[in-house]
């Protein structure tokens, strides 16, 4: 049984643990503390619960079984073919983490950051075991969105993200494999043009956030849930994606080079974006609403499991 370290167990952590354990890996959880560990032990086995609500795990007691909680680092680490670090989001605290993973875990072991923005090169550039470092970037929640973007650093070593891919695949997840280092990685500065256009829209009093929101909802996130952009525009234009360009790419250039001002995220657009929503800013309605999506996510994800793929 492969044997995976989870290192940080906040959200994502949790997320991660379940993914590996309900893949039928053996897993050992770890934090600053062993008692912070075991209350996000009690959190997992609430993702199981909503999974096998849905039909999405066969055994939840075993794979709630098959998560342990290390008694520190070194114990986390033993014997482990993988170790996935989910702690503070800032370049000294991931080197510093990093630097001692590679002290204590085994030499066969892959090191991979779950970091949104931090690439691999940063942290691991002065560190002995650096070629077997990589960032895995996941989407929250991992257990329900299976997406991680495998960004290995220059001097990664290209087996180690073979290996890693396949260990990721095992786990039902999707990894791609960027080709170089780029800030953010491939998600997030998708992520980014479309949240920067949406704040502007609603800032120059184009539209309403909800009516933005209805545009992805309803509109371009149906076909997003089973398509990608590429495979998107192949089908808008009878002659493919060249004849869709020829046909629509400086109508396209046009928009971009005249989307506003570059700072969509200032304080003057947030305003003009508040005054428009509705619903307290809190903790308790965030936390709520979070677990309506991951109902939602979990019911999609069952259903997607269930649609053929589409023809060659």
């Amino acid at each position: 049984m492969t044997k995976i370290a989870i290192i940080g167990s906040g959200l994502i952590g949790r997320a991660w643990a379940t993914v590996f354990a309900t893949h039928g890996f053996d897993v050992a959880l770890h934090d600053q503390t062993v008692e912070i560990a075991e209350t996000a032990h009690g959190h997992i086995k609430k993702n199981l619960d909503d999974l096998d609500r849905h039909g999405l795990i066969k055994d939840k007691k075993q794979a709630l079984a098959r998560i342990r909680v290390a008694k520190d680092l070194a114990d986390a680490l033993k014997g482990v073919a993988l170790a996935q670090e989910n702690g503070p989001e800032t370049l000294a605290a991931k080197r510093a983490l990093f630097d001692e993973m590679d002290h204590l875990a085994p030499k066969s072991a892959i090191l991979a950051s779950s970091t949104s923005f931090i690439e691999a090169s940063r942290f691991s550039k002065k560190l002995e075991g650096r070629h077997r470092m990589l960032v895995a970037h996941p989407v929250n929640p991992p257990h329900l969105v299976p997406i991680v973007e495998l960004a290995p650093a220059p001097w990664t070593d290209p087996a180690v993200v073979t290996k890693a891919k396949k260990i990721y695949e095992r786990a039902g997840q999707v990894p791609i494999t960027l080709k170089k280092e780029s800030p953010g990685f491939v998600l997030n500065r998708l992520q980014a043009v479309l949240l920067g256009e949406a704040f502007r829209l609603v800032g120059e009093g184009v539209v309403s956030p909800q009516d933005l929101d209805k545009t992805i909802r309803d509109g371009l996130g149906l076909r997003w849930a089973f398509m990608g952009p590429f495979e998107t525009i192949e089908l808008n234009a009878p002659g493919g994606i060249p004849d869709y360009c020829e046909r629509f790419g400086t109508s396209l250039q046009d928009m971009i080079q005249g989307a506003g001002d570059g700072k969509p995220f200032g304080k003057k657009t947030v305003s003009k974006v508040m005054e428009a929503w509705t619903g307290e800013q809190s903790a308790e309605r965030v936390q709520k609403l979070s677990a309506w999506r991951d109902g939602r996510l979990a019911a999609l994800k069952a259903h997607k499991l269930k649609a053929q793929r589409k023809p060659s």
